[in-house]
């Protein structure tokens, strides 16, 4: 869940039961397509079960938010495959159908969708889930019914046409989890202050600033990590996979007293919850605006000369609940015709859910608001 605890407090599920309840989901799943007359066998069975149990082991402490900040350029997906094939080489291949079932080269293609599509069981469960724990009812979806309206058609994973309207549900539910939850104003400026820590603190670090913290999380301080590091060296795994959110939050708490000002200052104001603002509009930020800001916040803490983007930033955040250019959601007709889902719903609002929503934010400290 990231900082969305930082809005909602019973928010505080882990990947952990995540990757369980998506299990659970596979196992329905696979339940239903049996009973349907399509083959699965025990072991592809066994394969889509522990392909979706690990899908998401590749994610570090604070998922999205420090994302290729201890290894540049690689994605969570990569890491995740990268620590399969290392299980699979130590259990002698146990995982090979699992790891051809995760990189989508299985021949039968739909056991992949299972595990990583538009219509997913990842998908089904954290939506379930985190509508569950945040209390925002507006992310409910009907898994149970989607579930049972699976089929397959052409080695595609398809949803049979009487359950259309719970795949509406389930894209409407999705876009509005996004601006409610994931794209929180407070969600976001907490998860943009920890960036800002680690990089200020992986700054120092590389500078030969001593730092507190695990050997493992100062193993990715203290040196930058690439993609092809990443793939020719095993240790990058092992001490990856050491590191968990309370180890963060551990080094965070000593940094609050570092001597360093912009380190310290940000690592308490995240500790003790003074988060700053986020303005999100349709439009960028006007330049203008920008650039007294920056001088109104620089008159302040003249300290900041060079560094004022660890306090006052402007980017984009993107929120697209379903998009059939990569990916469809297909719908079995009762006479046999497989068609995208948003080309036959009778529901006016879902085209416009498969484009893509861009929203510019500002993130400022609140005394600077003053300035707007």
């Amino acid at each position: 869940m990231g900082m969305t605890y930082q809005v909602y407090p019973g928010a505080m599920h882990s990947r952990y039961n995540h990757a369980l309840g998506a299990m659970h989901l596979m196992q329905k799943a696979i339940e239903v397509l049996r009973q349907k007359g399509h083959s699965i066998t025990d072991d592809e069975a066994l394969g889509a079960l522990t392909a979706i149990l690990l899908h998401d082991v590749g994610h570090g402490p604070f998922s999205h938010a420090l994302e290729f900040l201890f290894i540049k350029e690689v994605h969570h997906e990569e890491i995740s495959l990268r620590m399969m094939q290392e299980i699979n080489e130590e259990h002698g291949g146990a995982l090979q159908t699992a790891l051809d079932i995760f990189q989508g080269v299985y021949p039968k293609r739909f056991l992949h969708q299972l595990v990583s599509s538009q219509l997913d069981m990842d998908r089904l469960d954290y939506l379930t889930r985190d509508s569950f724990f945040t209390g925002v009812s507006e992310g409910v979806v009907s898994w149970d019914r989607i579930i049972n309206m699976l089929s397959v058609a052409n080695d595609e994973l398809v949803i049979e046409e009487k359950g259309i309207y719970s795949i509406e549900k389930f894209i409407i539910a999705r876009r509005l989890m996004y601006w409610q939850v994931y794209l929180h104003k407070t969600v976001l400026s907490a998860e943009f202050m920890i960036a800002r820590i680690l990089e200020r603190a992986k700054q120092l670090a590389l500078q030969g600033t001593k730092l507190f913290g695990i050997p493992s999380l100062l193993y990715f301080l203290e040196q930058d990590i690439d993609a092809k590091r990443f793939h020719t060296d095993s240790e990058v795994v092992k001490r990856f996979s050491d590191l968990d959110d309370h180890d963060i939050f551990s080094a965070i708490k000593v940094w609050s007293k570092h001597d360093d000002y912009i380190l310290a200052r940000l690592s308490h104001q995240l500790f003790n919850r003074e988060l700053h603002r986020v303005h999100l509009q349709n439009q960028p930020f006007d330049p203008e605006l920008l650039n007294n800001l920056e001088k109104t916040l620089l008159q302040v803490h003249p300290q900041l000369a060079a560094h004022s983007h660890f306090f006052l930033s402007t980017g984009t955040v993107t929120n697209n609940a379903y998009n059939p250019a990569t990916d469809k959601i297909l719908i079995l007709k009762k006479n046999g015709e497989i068609s995208d889902v948003t080309d036959i719903s009778d529901n006016l609002n879902l085209k416009s859910l498969s484009s893509t929503v861009v929203k510019h934010y500002l993130w400022l400290p609140k005394w600077l608001e003053a300035a707007l």
